[in-house]
């Protein structure tokens, strides 16, 4: 276990590093000008390049990147143009509120997804599980702002049950949680569904069936735990993707977590917040996924981590 920890975390490293040249190179690309965004429309010439100066941007791509590299080597995410504070104690800021999102909606999906593909599964042909399977394609296929905008019209506007947007309570995160846990449930349920079905055919349930048991046991004790598996790795992505891909979410709730700072930055082209976001949030990819392998020998012993 630990020469494969090592190993992957050796991999992380060289992952980031890809992902910092890749961001850093694509940005640098951009024909979008972040020291006009600094000085002003009414700036002069001489003003421009002054700026252009003072934060190294006048120098060579590989001088840029080396300085960056270096800097992020010592943890050093550098400093926000427009807001001229660092980066690490923005995205520090904004953290505390996305992770509590991310952690509320995968358990809103999980347990709406898994849920409605355990009973398509075992139901598999019939009028529920087709009438599943479209609640899951619909779920699928509607954009977030659609959702979110429905959702506070129907519980906040016209029912009243929850507010309207904002942090700070658990009313404030039912709805960001369940609109985006409405949307990854049908990945879920589909998943789910799939994987239960190839389980329930094994040779294992068929002599567990043979000897007796119930089939609650059947379905919790054995095809449960080999049918997730694929659900745990889904997990470990999805860590990621909810750190810095939820900018429609917070946006139409006003949840103040790192998506909504990134598309702020994007907007006023903040390169060091695009970059520390995108970093971020590929930590946060790398780690669930870390997360996910060392979790999945418990559930089934026959997998080795080498």
């Amino acid at each position: 276990m630990p020469a494969y920890i090592f190993r992957r975390l050796f991999q992380a490293a060289l992952i980031l590093i890809g992902v910092s040249f890749i961001t850093f190179a694509l940005l640098y690309l951009l024909p979008a000008d972040p020291v006009r965004q600094i000085a002003g429309r009414s700036a002069t010439a001489q003003t421009v390049e002054n700026i252009r100066q003072q934060l190294g941007l006048d120098q060579p791509f590989v001088v840029q990147y080396w300085r960056y590299l270096t800097s992020l080597l010592q943890g050093d995410l550098g400093r926000s143009y427009l807001q001229k504070s660092e980066v690490t104690e923005l995205i520090a800021a904004r953290l505390p509120a996305s992770l509590l999102l991310m952690v509320a909606a995968i358990g809103c999906e999980l347990v709406i997804g898994l849920t409605m593909g355990i009973v398509a599964a075992l139901r598999r042909g019939s009028i529920t599980d087709q009438s599943l399977m479209v609640v899951s394609f619909v779920g699928v296929s509607a954009p977030q702002f659609v959702v979110a905008l429905l959702m506070l019209y129907f519980f906040s506007v016209r029912l009243s049950w929850f507010p309207i947007g904002g942090y700070g309570t658990w009313q404030h995160l039912v709805l960001p949680a369940v609109s985006l846990g409405i949307m990854g449930a049908g990945w879920y349920s589909r998943m789910m569904r799939s994987s239960m079905i190839d389980v329930l055919r094994q040779d294992f349930i068929r002599t567990a069936q043979a000897k007796g048991l119930a089939a609650r046991k059947i379905l919790i004790g054995h095809a449960l735990p080999n049918a997730i598996l694929p659900i745990i790795a889904m997990i470990g992505i999805d860590i990621g993707l909810f750190m810095g891909g939820i900018v429609v979410i917070e946006s139409v709730f006003g949840w103040p977590g790192i998506g909504q700072l990134a598309w702020q930055a994007i907007q006023r082209v903040d390169i060091p917040i695009i970059m520390g976001v995108t970093l971020v949030s590929a930590c946060a990819i790398v780690i669930g996924n870390l997360l996910a392998d060392m979790i999945t020998p418990f559930i089934d012993p026959r997998i080795k981590l080498r």
